[in-house]
C-alpha cells in the first residue's frame, strides 16, 4: 500500500485498520526552563527533525504547581488551590502546544503528557503517606483529589482546543504493591474520570498504567483500565505482564509498547532492537499497536540506538 502520512498512520492503528508499518514513538525528557515556546521547538527537533517519529509527545517538564514546602500532610491537601488557565506552568503548557501545532500542521499526531491526580498526591505527600491516606483517610484525600482532577479537566479542554490530539494520562498507584484493586477504584478511578472528562474531544488519548522498575513481581490491574474513556492503553509491557499478546485478548483498545525502556533501545545491539521490534509486531500481528517504549528512557541514552529502531521500522532485515 502506499506509504502513509504519521497521523494517517497512527489513526489507522488506533482503528484498527490496516497500516502500511507499524508506527513507532520513543520519549525522553527536556529541559525547557519554563518556556512552552522552547519546549514546542525542543519537542519538534526530537521527534520531527531527528527521528521523524509517528507520534510528538509533549514531556511533562512544565510541571503543576507544587505546594510550597517540599512535602506537605494529608489534611492540608484540602488546602489545594483552584487553578486557572493564567498559572504559568498551564499559560506555558497551552503555548506549547498552540505552538507545536502551528508548526506542525494539521496532520501530526500530538500527546501532551499529564499525571493523574492521585499520582499528583503521591508526588506532593510521599508515596508512603499518600497510599496510607488511600488506605485510612480516603474522604479526606480525596477532598485534594478533587480539586486537582477540576484544574487537570480544564487544562485538558484548552490544551485539546489549542491543537493536541489527545492526553497521555500517566497513573501511579494502580499494582499489587500499592493498592487493592477496590482501593484503587475508590481514591483512584472517580478523579482519572472527573478529569478525563476534560479530554473528551481527543482522538488519541491514552492512558499509561504505571509500575515502579523495582516493583519485581507485582502486577498491574491491567484489566481495569478497559473501561478508560481513551483509545490506547501504555504500559512498560516487558517489565509487567500482562505481555501484548496477553492483552490484545483482554481489550479492544489500541495498544502502546513492546519496547523496554531500559533494554536494547538504550544499549544495543541492533539485533537485539529488531528481536523486540518483530516481538510485539508476532504477538499482536501489529493490530491495534503503537510500537513505544513503556516509560521515559534515560535522557542520555545514546541516539545511535534510536537511529537503529528508526531505521529498522522502515526497513527491517
Amino acid at each position: 500500500m502506499s506509504t502513509m502520512t504519521p497521523g494517517e498512520r497512527v489513526r489507522a492503528a488506533v482503528a484498527g485498520e490496516e497500516v502500511d508499518r507499524v508506527p513507532l514513538c520513543f520519549w525522553h525528557h527536556f529541559r525547557p526552563e519554563g518556556s512552552g515556546t522552547r519546549l514546542a521547538e525542543l519537542t519538534k527537533h526530537f521527534f520531527v527533525d531527528t527521528f521523524k517519529l509517528d507520534i510528538t509527545k509533549i514531556m511533562p517538564d512544565l510541571p503543576y504547581p507544587a505546594p510550597d514546602t517540599e512535602q506537605i500532610t494529608v489534611e492540608q491537601m484540602r488546602f489545594l488551590p483552584r487553578l486557572d488557565l493564567d498559572t504559568p506552568s498551564f499559560r506555558e503548557q497551552v503555548t506549547c502546544v498552540r505552538t507545536l501545532r502551528g508548526m506542525l500542521g494539521d496532520d501530526y499526531p500530538i500527546l501532551l503528557t499529564l499525571f493523574s491526580p492521585l499520582t499528583y498526591a503521591i508526588r506532593f505527600l510521599g508515596k508512603e503517606q499518600a497510599l496510607k491516606a488511600a488506605k485510612q483517610q480516603p474522604d479526606l484525600l480525596g477532598e485534594g483529589l478533587g480539586t486537582i482532577a477540576a484544574n487537570l479537566h480544564k487544562l485538558m479542554e484548552a490544551t485539546l482546543e489549542a491543537g493536541a490530539s489527545g492526553i497521555f494520562f500517566s497513573c501511579m498507584g494502580a499494582t499489587t504493591a500499592d493498592l487493592t484493586l477496590d482501593e484503587y477504584a475508590a481514591v483512584g478511578y472517580p478523579y482519572d474520570i472527573q478529569a478525563l472528562r476534560g479530554a473528551n474531544g481527543g482522538w488519541l488519548n491514552t492512558i499509561h498504567i504505571h509500575a515502579d522498575p523495582n516493583q519485581g513481581t507485582d502486577q498491574i490491574y491491567f484489566e481495569f483500565f478497559d473501561r478508560y474513556p481513551a483509545q490506547v492503553l501504555s504500559w512498560s509491557d516487558r517489565l509487567t505482564g500482562p505481555n501484548l499478546g496477553e492483552a490484545r485478548t483482554l481489550t479492544e483498545k489500541c495498544l502502546m509498547g513492546g519496547l523496554f525502556e531500559r533494554g536494547p533501545l538504550t544499549h544495543g545491539s541492533e539485533t537485539e532492537i529488531e528481536n523486540e521490534m518483530l516481538s510485539a509486531i508476532i504477538q499482536t500481528k501489529g493490530h491495534k499497536l503503537i510500537l513505544a517504549n513503556g516509560c521515559s528512557i534515560p535522557d542520555d541514552t545514546p541516539e545511535q540506538w534510536l537511529h537503529i529502531a528508526r531505521k529498522l521500522i522502515d526497513n527491517p532485515r
